[in-house]
């Protein structure tokens, strides 16, 4: 039995290891989150977007960088929170205001025009 709970725990310990982050992956996640906006808003190319995610992600290993990418992909989900899915023009002014935001400022230069 106390074998059975000292393996379970492990796997707890580890699994909630792995998704925890430190200061510079949270940094990142919150960096990936800026261009996950600014995808959505139809503001980056193909190529754009696969670059600055290569810029974020770079560094990291594909563990790593694949919990960096849940992370982001669930601020981004909270940022449309509470708003109804077909309501695309208030979308679109929630992106838009999170991508002009000083959180994103720093970490994604607009690549659009109006």
């Amino acid at each position: 039995m106390r074998s059975l709970v000292a393996a379970l725990l492990l796997v707890v310990t580890t699994q909630s290891h792995a998704l925890s982050l430190g200061a510079e992956e949270f940094a990142a996640s919150r960096q990936l989150s800026c261009v996950l906006a600014q995808d959505a808003l139809g503001f980056l190319s193909e190529d754009e977007y696969a670059d600055q995610v290569d810029e974020v992600l770079g560094n990291y290993d594909a563990e790593a960088g694949d919990v960096i990418y849940a992370k982001a992909l669930g601020y981004f989900d909270g940022l449309m929170f509470g708003i109804l899915e077909r309501d695309q023009s208030a979308i679109q002014a929630r992106l838009l205001e999170y991508s002009g935001s000083q959180a994103c400022s720093r970490h994604v230069g607009a690549h659009y025009t109006l």
